[in-house]
């Protein structure tokens, strides 16, 4: 017997207030980018700063030579998407930012919020995406 479609949870979408707020307080996001032989997505520790994602990751890693650029004051196109959903409840949201991303300077890595990466060794490459396009949904009962 089919479930009553009252029953079952309702797409919503969210706001650019409302998906920055979401993941204003999480730890573990995903980077998308093309590494050259096509797209890659990456988990990475970061933080929010402002309507900006800051992660940092390996120098010798796939992502950081991805997003370097020689350009100064040049940016990479990437993405960073976060969710959070409960299987049982079939409840949760998912927030993606599209943007550039860019590597700090020391100084903008000294004024940037701190970024614990949960593995070990070296993280020394940091970066910035900048949210142009921010979008959310999620999936809730009435």
């Amino acid at each position: 017997m089919a479930a009553n479609s009252s029953d079952r949870p309702v797409l919503e979408e969210l706001d650019r207030a409302e998906c920055l707020r979401l993941i204003a307080g999480g730890t573990v996001g995903r980077v998308a980018f093309d590494d050259g032989e096509g797209p890659a997505v990456v988990p990475v520790n970061y933080t929010l700063d402002g309507e900006a994602v800051v992660f940092r990751t390996s120098v010798g890693g796939r992502l950081s030579r991805s997003l370097m650029t020689v350009v100064a004051g040049g940016e990479v196109r990437a993405a960073f998407e976060v969710d959070r959903f409960d299987e049982e409840s079939r409840e949760g949201w998912s927030v993606l930012l599209r943007g550039g991303a860019h590597p700090l300077s020391d100084a903008e890595i000294e004024r940037a919020a701190l970024v614990e990466p949960w593995p070990a060794g070296e993280r020394d490459a940091w970066f910035r995406l900048a949210a142009r396009d921010v979008s959310g949904r999620r999936v809730h009962r009435r």
